[in-house]
């Protein structure tokens, strides 16, 4: 009877494939921790930044607020409504709208930073899993007919080898595209906060 391999010795022998996916799979991983990490608390320091310059807009105290968005001009709303009420005393209320949509798009761009890789693993690892299975599979029949006997049974072992490959694949594109979907639902979730901060600065500048 023969015995199975290990974990190891499977990966080792669909390195065609098996290697670029744990490539694959680590480079995903960073770039989730790194969102993760770029992402966090955005929703509620935006709110904080909006709510302690809308007092000082209130009284007409422009300069406070300037100082307050310059103080959080490391956080993407405190460079968004810096913008905002700097360009509204220059430009007028509709071009400060202008000004903050462009802000708002190119904050949210870099918010989106890295996502393209996620997608291309998620679009790209099945299809490489799949590459390393059929590849595995034509060596499997090869063997078979070198050896000249035997049936499936000849056969079953490669096989199974191979079909590792697709399960990877599988398993590394599934999880890209979770959080893939994850990151693009919560930036789209942070640019509507975006946008109702600044509905809310603009009209209160207008009064």
């Amino acid at each position: 009877m023969q015995q199975g391999l290990d974990l190891f010795q499977i990966i080792h022998r669909g390195a065609l494939a098996t290697y670029p996916l744990i490539l694959l799979s680590v480079v995903s991983v960073a770039v989730v921790l790194e969102r993760l990490w770029s992402l966090r608390n955005i929703g509620s320091v935006t709110l904080r930044i909006a709510d302690s310059i809308l007092e000082p807009i209130r009284k007409g105290q422009k300069d406070l607020a300037i100082a307050i968005c310059r103080q959080n001009s490391h956080c993407p709303a405190g460079r968004i409504f810096l913008n905002v009420i700097s360009k509204h005393g220059d430009q007028g209320l509709e071009l400060a709208g202008t000004f903050a949509t462009e802000a708002m798009f190119e904050e949210t761009q870099k918010l989106r930073k890295h996502l393209w890789i996620l997608g291309t693993v998620a679009s790209s690892a099945p299809f490489i899993g799949l590459l390393g299975t059929v590849v595995g599979i034509i060596k499997s029949f090869e063997n078979m007919a070198i050896v000249g006997t035997g049936g499936f049974t000849v056969v079953a072992a490669g096989i199974s080898e191979a079909l590792v490959a697709t399960a990877l694949g599988l398993g590394v594109a599934i999880i890209a595209l979770i959080f893939y979907n994850y990151f693009q639902t919560r930036i789209a979730n942070i640019n509507g906060l975006f946008r109702i901060q600044v509905a809310k600065i603009l009209e209160n500048i207008s009064q």
